[in-house]
Parts: C-alpha cells; structure tokens; sequence
C-alpha cells in the first residue's frame, strides 16, 4: 500500500505552477511590466515553464516530474489570473516517475480567480505572490490497472523578478516562480491515495512581445 500512496501524489507536482501567496486585497498597488522596473505595463498572454524537477513527498515516499507548461493570461494590475492550458510529464514526455509511473492530467480548466500581487515587504526575499485558485488534477498510478487520485484547491508561492538575487534559480534571468514545501489535498480517487502532499518546484514565467503570437519571449517584471 506504501508504494502505491508513494506514486500516486507524482500527481500533485501539477499542481505547484504559478501558485503564489498573498491576498488579491494587495493587487490594486500591482503593475506587472514588460521586462523591466520602468516598462510599460503588461496584459495577456503568459506562460510558466518548469526549471528543474519538481518533487511531491509524502511521510511514506516521494516522486517527481520533468516536464511541465502551463498558459493562460493576466490583467496588468495582476487580477484575472486564468490558466487556459496545462501538461505535466517525465522526461521525454513520458509518465512522471516515482515507485510507479504516473499519468498526470488537468481538469476542470481554465482555471480562473487568481491574481498576482507585488509584495512591497519582500516576504522570504521575494517581490511579488501569484494565486491560482480552483486548480484540479487528475494522476492515473500504474498499478492493479490503473489507481486514480484527485487533488485541487488553491496553492500560495513566492514570486520573483529576473534580477532579484533571491530568486530559486540564479541561472535564469527570467522572472521566477518558486514553489517550497506547499501542501495539497486529495479531492477525490481511491481510498488508497494520500489525504495531502508537499510540493517543491520552480517555473520561469515569460509573456509574449507579438500579443496572440504564441511564442512566448517578453521578460517580465512586478512592480508596485
């Protein structure tokens, strides 16, 4: 049973795109930017693209994925943060890995209501907080045919502009969204699937420079 519950929150890795953590009650002072402190403001499209690996663990084991992309879009003042699209995998686009593969899935999408907010207190070194609420994903374990868990909710991260030497990855000069140790909760699956997870992961966040192009190469930037 232990090794089932360990690959089954692979899943839950998902879940860890764009999600930051403070109150939306703070966007009204929020200027997202196109790349810098004295650009002009941003809106539309986004995407978060995955650095690294990101782990989910359990007190009974842990897992991890590759690949993962999220897109959607966001108002300059950083309300309306909506996902439109989302894909999670291992390496080469195969399941994530674990005890067990699993095959992630999103539900439920777009998923909308959540926002980004400068932080003018530079909470834990960081500028800015995204919220994504009313996530939901759905991981299919490779065991006895197929084990499926269900987790969703809402998530908080810190967010981080290309120049803060804070930032999760000072390799990368884009702005950063970084993902330590937030849990989530099972909504739905098998009994024996975890009742919560731990999520650590880092995503890039860039926007586009030709708005509705898709290609996505405009540096961003939060300000107050």
């Amino acid at each position: 049973m232990a090794r089932i519950r360990q690959a089954a929150v692979i899943g839950t890795a998902a879940v860890a795109v764009l999600a930051a953590g403070v109150a939306p009650a703070s966007a009204a002072t929020t200027t997202i930017r196109a790349g810098s402190a004295g650009a002009a403001p941003y809106a539309g499209n986004v995407q978060a693209s995955l650095l690294g690996v990101a782990t989910v663990s359990t007190s009974i084991g842990s897992g991890s994925c590759d690949e993962s992309t999220m897109t959607g879009s966001v108002d300059s003042d950083g309300t309306d943060l909506a996902i439109a699209s989302a894909s999670f995998s291992g390496a080469n686009g195969g399941p994530c890995s674990g005890t067990t593969s699993s095959t992630i899935t999103a539900q439920n999408l777009p998923w909308t209501g959540g926002a980004v907010a400068h932080d003018p207190n530079g909470t834990r070194g960081r500028d800015a907080s995204v919220t994504i609420a009313n996530f939901r994903v759905q991981a299919v374990v490779d065991l006895f045919g197929g084990i499926t868990c269900v987790f969703g909710g809402t998530l908080t991260a810190d967010g981080f502009n290309g120049d803060n030497p804070n930032r999760p990855d000072t390799g990368n000069g884009q702005a950063q969204v970084g993902v330590a140790g937030a849990t989530v909760s099972k909504q739905g699956g098998s009994f024996l699937c975890p009742s919560k997870a731990t999520v650590t992961a880092t995503y890039e966040l860039l926007g586009e420079s030709t708005p509705g192009s898709g290609t996505y190469d405009q540096s961003l930037y939060v300000t107050g």
